[in-house]
């Protein structure tokens, strides 16, 4: 392994031993045991070359806010992209942004320029590339809406997708159905507003994200998608669920479509949370609720 690193050296800042407490925002699991921040998309170009002749699994993350690791450790290397690979710029009504940018920023920046289409996002503590992965969304809108062009790395290629092309749909995107392409940066249309309006609107949201969810608790956000027209909260708390706990990790009293890492909770509470969640709706109602989180070293 020593040899793989100094390969990688060049490419990017190298860690080892890491707690994939401190790479997602649910702050649980084990140890990652190599991450390693591209300097740039050549450099994460490289580095992907050099892990895949090598033979050494890796995975790429954002700012790992939609994603459950197992408590196990893993072997293989974690590739952070929201350090380094996060620069953007305007132009007119057009944002060019990396895979790594904070959506939430990228949102506050739109706005200071007086652009709208990104106040949705505004909340949304993912970056740009995981955002488009997931056709993330709340108010109503979402990505697709402002996807014009994303560049993504399949291979050694960088590939061009088209909006038509990327699959859209509600929390789906043909990138979840080829988990090997890697989102690279992406070419967003805005249009041009009322940055007062803009800002108020923000600002409104903000304050009903306080009050409705329970951002003073570790989570991924939203635990299962909406399912046959119905609210995932509402599922939840028909069968009793609003506050149930397993080990440190609850239903939230405040909405339960989040799981919170309620008190020093394993990843292992969390996902039998969850499963016990889907099983109690799937004999009541004969509905299987799909976990908006994705999964990610487990065993079984």
């Amino acid at each position: 392994m020593a040899d793989v690193t100094e390969l990688l050296t060049p490419y990017g800042h190298i860690q080892t031993d890491v707690s994939f407490k401190n790479l997602t925002t649910f702050k649980v699991g084990g140890i990652a045991k190599y991450v390693i921040y591209p300097y740039d998309s050549f450099s994460l170009i490289s580095i992907i070359q050099i892990l895949k002749k090598n033979g050494y699994d890796y995975k790429v993350l954002g700012n790992g806010s939609n994603i459950l690791c197992s408590d196990d450790e893993y072997d293989g290397f974690i590739i952070k992209l929201n350090r380094t690979m996060n620069k953007f710029r305007f132009d007119n009504d057009i944002l060019y942004a990396q895979a790594g940018c904070s959506i939430i920023s990228l949102a506050y920046q739109a706005m200071q320029k007086s652009l709208s289409g990104l106040e949705f996002a505004s909340g949304i503590p993912g970056t740009l590339a995981g955002c488009i992965y997931m056709n993330a969304g709340a108010y109503k809108s979402d990505m697709s809406q402002i996807v014009e062009e994303v560049e993504v790395l399949i291979g050694d290629k960088l590939v061009c997708f088209k909006n038509e092309q990327c699959d859209f749909a509600y929390r789906h995107s043909v990138f979840q159905t080829n988990p090997d392409w890697i989102i690279i940066s992406a070419k967003l249309k805005l249009e041009l507003g009322d940055k007062e309006k803009i800002a108020e609107l923000m600002k409104n949201r903000q304050e009903r994200r306080l009050q409705s969810q329970p951002l003073e608790y570790p989570s991924a956000g939203s635990t299962f998608r909406n399912c046959q027209d119905v609210f995932a909260w509402k599922l939840i708390d028909e069968i009793g669920y609003r506050g149930k706990r397993i080990g440190g990790a609850q239903v939230s009293e405040k909405h339960s479509n989040f799981i919170i890492n309620f008190d020093n909770a394993t990843a292992q509470d969390i996902l039998d949370l969850a499963e016990e969640i889907k099983d109690k709706v799937k004999d009541k109602y004969d509905i299987n609720m799909i976990m908006e989180v994705e999964k990610f070293n487990w065993k079984k």
